[in-house]
């Protein structure tokens, strides 16, 4: 079965930073190594490299510990950017299923 997009990917495009970016968002209580980022959002690791800078550097992910070789990262939901994603990521979703909903009514009374 193909996975199917998130609505916040769906929103904004399926680039490489879009699903990284949407994978923490929706992975937020964890810490993730670049390794398991790279794999579970199927993006390379030379192209993760160059989206990871920017993501620490906006501080939209922040180091957590090392576990041997492998750093861990989560999201800084400190940061008041990161908590505006947040909540349009929530808005997204909840809009989303209000449409489905109506779709549904619609059938339904049809």
């Amino acid at each position: 079965m193909e996975a199917k997009n998130s609505i916040f990917v769906e929103t904004f495009g399926e680039t490489p930073a879009v699903k990284v970016l949407d994978f923490f968002l929706n992975f937020d209580s964890f810490d993730y190594s670049k390794s398991q980022v790279a794999e579970e959002t199927s993006v390379s690791r030379i192209t993760l490299n160059k989206i990871w800078k920017e993501l620490i550097k906006q501080k939209i992910i922040v180091k957590t510990r090392s576990i041997g070789r492998a750093d861990m990262y989560k999201l800084d939901k400190e940061n008041p950017r990161v908590r505006v994603l947040q909540e349009l990521s929530l808005k997204l979703a909840s809009t989303f299923a209000e449409e489905e909903i109506a779709k549904i009514k619609k059938r339904v009374e049809a």
